[in-house]
């Protein structure tokens, strides 16, 4: 298990990562996403229907998972990984302020700097694009045992 520090620096890093739902008929849905992680919380943008709103109306409970590393060691048959499992409810973000701040925190985690081109993509898709919250509960990090050791 990694320290809750690291888990939080590799949630901060990672450029995407797999939200997964209570999909149709009770299968599964996983999807991966851009987002970015603030405050115990994990910002996602979509459109305002279709899948993911749906599920997420059926059952508020999810996971998001990012793996940073993932180096092949094929002559010991492994592989050298660091991941990061979040869990928690999802909601769809209503309130007009959060909405607006999430989509500014996510324009700056993937065009930093570009701030008036971000304003202007806000304004103009503001009413056709949702925000979706996930409010982490808990999560779990894990690193391959090789890893744990090069840091010790």
């Amino acid at each position: 298990m990694l320290p809750n520090a690291e888990s939080i620096a590799i949630l901060n890093k990672a450029i995407h990562g797999v939200l997964a739902l209570s999909g149709d008929d009770g299968y599964p849905y996983a999807v991966p996403l851009s987002f970015v992680f603030y405050q115990q919380k994990i910002y996602f943008h979509c459109a305002i229907e279709g899948h993911k709103i749906d599920a997420i109306h059926r059952c508020d409970k999810a996971s998001f998972c990012i793996v940073s590393q993932d180096e092949i060691v094929a002559e010991r048959f492994t592989t050298h990984y660091r991941s990061v499992i979040a869990f928690g409810k999802v909601t769809i973000v209503e309130d007009t302020e959060e909405k607006l701040k999430a989509l500014r925190l996510l324009g700056e985690k993937y065009a930093p700097g570009d701030t008036s081109n971000l304003e202007s993509e806000i304004n103009h898709g503001f009413n056709r694009v949702a925000v979706i919250r996930m409010d982490v509960e808990h999560m779990t990090g894990k690193e391959a045992i090789e890893l744990t050791r090069k840091r010790e």
